[in-house]
């Protein structure tokens, strides 16, 4: 045990040592997304959003979960990232909605991104065969640095046809380099759940 203490901070010893030295009196940057964090969160129902993750394993597809906890939401899945992420995923027989409001009071499309660089990257509504069973959607933010300002995320159901309530809705985030994850439970047609919180 002893031994592979040692020999992990002798690698990342010369990891560090790698990076080019600094000019006197310069500090190194941290990189952009760990800059980035959610201030005034308010949550619905008083339900508690923790940005911590724990380890379950390899990385699953399509459950809006940060399973190895690397701080990226279902990476090598086909779905994109950036310093803001939000995905949600929900069993078959329901079309639910993930909609995101950045602070210029835009909702990013399908395949489009608003103004500010938030993108909606996968939309999957009905008919539910496109999707193939993986039903994901998922917002995310194009660029390094997210606008300053409120942002509002409200999950819901888009089409109410033969839905058989409740509909337990799996909703990931990511905020900068923290992860979270979540069950949430829509329980009718007019139910929505929303979440809203700031970026200084």
């Amino acid at each position: 045990m002893f031994v592979a203490r040692v020999g992990i901070a002798a690698v990342l010893l010369g990891l560090l040592s790698c990076r080019a030295p600094l000019p006197a009196g310069a500090k190194r940057k941290a990189p952009v997304a760990d800059t980035v964090t959610a201030r005034e969160i308010l949550v619905p129902g008083g339900v508690p959003l923790t940005m911590t993750c724990t380890p379950t394993g390899p990385e699953l597809c399509f459950d809006a979960t940060d399973n190895n906890c690397n701080g990226v939401i279902d990476e090598g899945c086909g779905l994109e990232t950036g310093p803001l992420q939000f995905t949600i995923a929900w069993p078959e027989g329901a079309d639910i909605d993930l909609e995101v409001t950045d602070p210029n009071d835009e909702k990013p499309k399908a395949e489009g991104h608003t103004e500010s660089g938030l993108a909606k990257g996968r939309d999957c509504g009905r008919p539910q065969s496109v999707c193939h069973g993986q039903n994901v959607e998922n917002v995310y933010f194009v660029g390094d640095r997210p606008p300053a300002g409120r942002y509002k995320v409200e999950i819901k159901v888009a089409k109410a046809d033969d839905v058989r309530f409740p509909v337990v809705v799996r909703f990931g985030g990511r905020v900068g380099v923290k992860t979270f994850s979540l069950d949430v439970k829509i329980d009718s047609a007019e139910d929505s759940k929303v979440y809203e919180f700031a970026i200084q």
